[in-house]
């Protein structure tokens, strides 16, 4: 693997740090054409993938990142995170006519004990860790209170919907384009970084990265274990029911809750 290889797509994902971390659009963008840059004075390939990356971050950067369970917010979402994964894959799939981009749904096959296992371990360790977090960071502030049956059910739509879109983007896009040019655990370590950014900004803040961090690894090293997108989404999913529950706790504590800490 050459070094030099490396800086543009250090670049490219380090802006997510500027877009959605420290929010200063202006940088991250520069910063952003800057790894193009490079990338097209190094190597082609590689230029083209990183352009994918790129699109994706700056069509993301287009809306506050921040909870939001309103109509308008929503549909905002809704419409701005689709075109972060359609327009990356519509230029891979009839632009550059190839298939770099996919959404293997099953990937190995049929999930192994080990695999069953590991949903358990993923949902105790959500329900041990995040009260904890949330509450005594107090970052669940970051997200709308919550009560009426309407709201609860928009965060809950909301919650799973930007769960699963994570997974079609971070690693259908994202870390698939990057394992193409450089080993597993560096293109893993890269769409972590931008993983983590996205995170920061949507609210998982205060001590969150020690949280999102190894859980955006874990992701990305699962996905290449398994091959399998209904997997992870599987992961996630349980990750951010309880994610729904703390929440809602949170916000409404004189409710009963399942949770100790």
């Amino acid at each position: 693997m050459s070094v030099s290889r490396l800086i543009p797509a250090l670049l490219v994902c380090g802006a997510a740090v500027l877009l959605f971390g420290v929010q200063v659009p202006p940088l991250g963008y520069l910063v952003l054409a800057c790894g193009l840059a490079i990338a097209a004075f190094l190597d082609r390939a590689l230029f083209r993938d990183l352009l994918l990356i790129a699109f994706g971050q700056a069509i993301i950067s287009t809306i506050s990142l921040v909870a939001d369970i309103g109509y308008p917010a929503m549909m905002r979402f809704t419409i701005v995170l689709s075109l972060a994964v359609a327009v990356p894959y519509l230029i891979s799939r009839f632009a550059y006519r190839d298939r770099a981009i996919a959404f293997p749904w099953r990937g190995g096959g049929r999930w192994t004990n080990a695999q069953w296992l590991y949903l358990v371990f993923i949902l105790v360790a959500a329900w041990a860790i995040l009260p904890f977090y949330f509450i005594t960071s107090g970052v669940y502030a970051n997200w709308p209170a919550i009560g009426a049956p309407d709201e609860l059910v928009r965060l809950f739509i909301g919650v799973n919907a930007v769960g699963i879109w994570d997974e079609l983007f971070f690693i259908c896009v994202v870390f698939t384009l990057l394992r193409r040019h450089f080993p597993d655990w560096l293109a893993n370590t890269l769409q972590s970084v931008v993983f983590v950014s996205f995170l920061w900004e949507l609210g998982y803040q205060s001590w969150g990265p020690l949280l999102t961090i190894p859980f955006a690894l874990l992701q990305g090293f699962t996905f290449t274990l398994t091959r399998s997108l209904g997997f992870v989404i599987t992961v996630h999913l349980l990750f951010d029911l309880v994610v729904f529950l703390v929440l809602v706790h949170a916000h409404n504590p004189g409710w009963p809750s399942l949770f100790l800490y």
